[in-house]
């Protein structure tokens, strides 16, 4: 009789699934008709670059560039920008929208926001980019004035992006470049010398969004993009190189037979000392769908041939972006497929460059064959990818290592003075970051330092969960600390701008730090009672399920399957802490995408660095670069014997080689840390760690156990 009953609750069920999926599809045709209708007369009323005019004409009122001390963080805002300055103290955030489901606002302020004093501050600027989303920007010391009381801080150029009427009925997509002095926090609109830059062309790069820019020594390079009509979405894959030396845009071309990356916007495109790295993105090509009737494939747009459709692309290639002052030499080379890749596979991911290596967090996986038209699976893994090595590692919170105390606290010895003097080479090392400032410099920084020591920080609430899934993220690391602001989450036909930001210590992984957290108030533009009624429906329909599932389970084991589930997740949970231990599996995640043929060989850098020493449990940078910094000077002195260094002082070479041995030692983080927590769970952690730093004489052992 259960089995009766559960039969038929399954087909109600069904039924009801059938109905509502109905009722949501009139829903969302409505809807588009009701957009369709306010595009049209949005493109009416509307003439944007009378709206453009006009922000211009106000941006001219502000006389000076000021800046604000702000009471409290930013208004919310969606797909900004944040970067982290070049002098290392600050954040800069710049642009992004808000949409409320039915009008889009655009902003053009520029935030500034001091990590050490927990400060918001606002900069204005009679010169300044018109409002915008979806740009990029790249920080660089080249080709910057270096004037003002910052002295030469770097810059941060800014190219392209987008700008809509309020109700989205057109768009304009920008190719402007922009140069922000950080020093005197002056915005320069940068004109080409060849004549490029401005609304109608030039010998700049063409309009787009989505687009991704890295600085490689004199040069800005911009790649990919796309290009939005009221029409049609155009994907692009060229490549533009701009030398701050010179002030002239060059299009890198490439001969007919080379390889070269798909056009894609979205991706990941870090920087690399050889020229750039890329992973990912996003596009959709045409398909056309195989004819009953036996007619040629893709022959045109007859009935007969099948009809055309666009079908999304996650792209999970890797490129390694081979530079050369001579343009003419510059090569893409495809990689081999990364190691232990996010899986599923999932786009709106943001990856942020630190020290070798990609801190990559967030992004959605849209499904676009369901009955409802679309399901998105949101996310809020965060992993580190290693650009020489190509393989991603989870990125795990814990709970702090108890640190145990000194063993001798009686001062002198052999290993007191081993401490004393590499604390003396560290504090040789600091000083040697200012190259080519004046001593008076190096004190004011150091008086500057110390007053910021001073300033007492708010308490900051910390947690061991990640912040909530989301997609196109804010991020950008700042002296080892990662920074996460706002991101964009969906339910239903809803989207939800978070109001927030949060640090995570990339050196300790000791949870989320919360700097601010405010709820969206954002009033969304849609029936709430349909809203509502979904929501009922859903909750309804699970507790229906859970009925189902009980009244069935009680005819056959439902202690068993209630234990299952539970030791299935358990599972689960223990084999992601392990994953980083395991080898990984190749496995192509199933999605809509044509499936990219694999390169023959990897590029010669991902196995360049296993020659060079490797960091050891429970060794700090400190630690490490002692013991190994006479084979990274080696190293850098043979290959300045070969010209690659002719000019390097001492001083410097010491300085490369701390550099050096820093991004090795953060290339291996996640795999020392994976043996770490092996041997802290053999109960040998310190053991090991005394040992393998070298430490001497007498007093090691038993006792130092925990």
């Amino acid at each position: 009789m259960a089995k009766k009953d559960s039969k038929k609750k399954a087909s109600d069920k069904k039924a009801r699934i059938a109905e509502k999926t109905a009722r949501k599809t009139s829903k969302k045709e409505k809807k588009s008709n009701k957009k369709g209708a306010g595009a049209e007369a949005d493109e009416e009323d509307v003439d944007l670059d009378s709206v453009l005019e006009e922000y211009a004409r106000q941006q001219a009122l502000f006389l000076k560039v000021t800046e604000t001390p702000l009471t409290a963080p930013p208004p919310v805002r969606a797909n900004a920008t944040l970067a982290a300055a070049p002098n290392g103290k600050e954040l800069l955030l710049f642009g992004g929208e808000t949409f409320n489901g039915t009008i889009a606002k655009f902003f053009n302020e520029l935030f500034v926001y001091n990590a050490a004093h927990d400060e918001w501050r606002q900069v204005t600027s009679p010169n300044s980019p018109l409002p915008r989303s979806g740009h990029c920007v790249t920080m660089s010391q080249h080709g910057g004035g270096g004037g003002g009381a910052g002295g030469n801080a770097g810059s941060m150029w800014l190219f392209g992006g987008e700008f809509s009427s309020p109700k989205q009925g057109t768009f304009y997509h920008y190719n402007d470049f922009w140069r922000f002095d950080v020093g005197s926090r002056e915005w320069a609109r940068v004109e080409s010398k060849g004549g490029g830059g401005g609304k109608g062309g030039g010998s700049g790069p063409p309009a787009r969004s989505g687009h991704r820019m890295v600085a490689w020594k004199n040069y800005i390079l911009v790649m990919g993009g796309f290009q939005d009509t009221s029409s049609t979405t155009k994907y692009l894959s060229d490549l533009w190189a701009f030398d701050t030396n010179l002030y002239t845009w060059a299009a890198i071309t490439l001969p007919a037979h080379a390889q070269r990356p798909d056009a894609r916007s979205s991706f990941s495109f870090l920087p690399h000392e050889q020229g750039g790295v890329l992973f990912g993105g996003y596009s959709r090509v045409k398909t056309s769908s195989i004819p009953s009737a036996g007619p040629k494939k893709g022959g045109g747009s007859k009935a007969s041939s099948g009809s055309v459709a666009w079908k999304p692309v996650i792209h999970q290639d890797t490129w390694f972006l081979r530079m050369d002052q001579d343009l003419t030499k510059v090569r893409w080379e495809r990689r081999k497929k990364p190691g232990n890749p996010p899986n599923p596979p999932r786009i709106g991911v943001t990856m942020a460059w630190h020290k070798g290596r990609g801190i990559l967090f967030g992004g959605v996986k849209d499904e676009e064959d369901s009955d409802e038209g679309l399901e998105s699976t949101f996310f809020n893994d965060l992993f580190a990818w290693g650009i020489d090595r190509n393989r991603f590692f989870p990125l795990v919170l814990r709970k702090p290592r108890v640190q145990k105390k000194a063993g001798n606290e009686r001062g002198g010895g052999r290993r007191d003075r081993a401490r004393e003097a590499e604390e003396d080479l560290l504090r040789n090392l600091k000083t040697l970051e200012a190259v080519g400032k004046d001593t008076a410099d190096d004190d004011e920084q150091e008086e500057e330092k110390k007053e910021e020591e001073k300033k007492p920080i708010k308490e900051q609430v910390i947690s061991l969960d990640l912040p909530h899934e989301r997609f196109n993220a804010a991020l950008a690391v700042l002296d080892d600390v990662l920074y996460i602001y706002g991101g964009t989450w969906e339910k239903g036909d809803r989207e939800f701008t978070f109001d927030e930001m949060f640090s995570i210590d990339l050196g300790k992984l000791d949870g989320v730090r919360t700097i601010f957290s405010r709820k969206d108030e954002t009033m969304w533009d849609e029936s709430e009672d349909e809203e509502d009624d979904d929501d009922e429906e859903d909750d309804e329909e699970d507790e229906e399920e859970d009925g189902d599932e009980m009244e069935v389970d009680e005819d056959e084991e439902p202690e068993k399957m209630q234990i299952d589930e539970a030791e299935i997740e358990l599972r689960r949970k223990e084999k992601a802490l392990k994953k980083p231990k395991s080898r990984d599996p190749e496995q192509p995640p199933e999605t809509p995408e044509v499936q990219e043929p694999e390169p023959a060989e990897e590029p010669a850098e991902e196995a360049s660095l296993d020659k060079t020493p490797h960091p050891r449990p429970f060794e700090s940078l400190r630690e490490f670069f002692a013991r190994t910094s006479v084979s990274w000077l080696e190293m850098l002195i043979a290959e300045q014997e070969i010209g690659a260094h002719k000019n390097k002082t001492v001083k410097e070479l010491r300085k490369e080689a701390f550099s050096v041995a820093e991004e090795k030692w953060w290339a291996c983080r996640e795999e020392i840390r994976a043996l770490e927590d092996e041997q802290e769970e053999a109960g040998i952690g310190e053991v090991v760690s005394l040992a393998e730093a070298g430490g001497s004489g007498g007093g090691g052992g038993a006792g130092r156990r925990r």
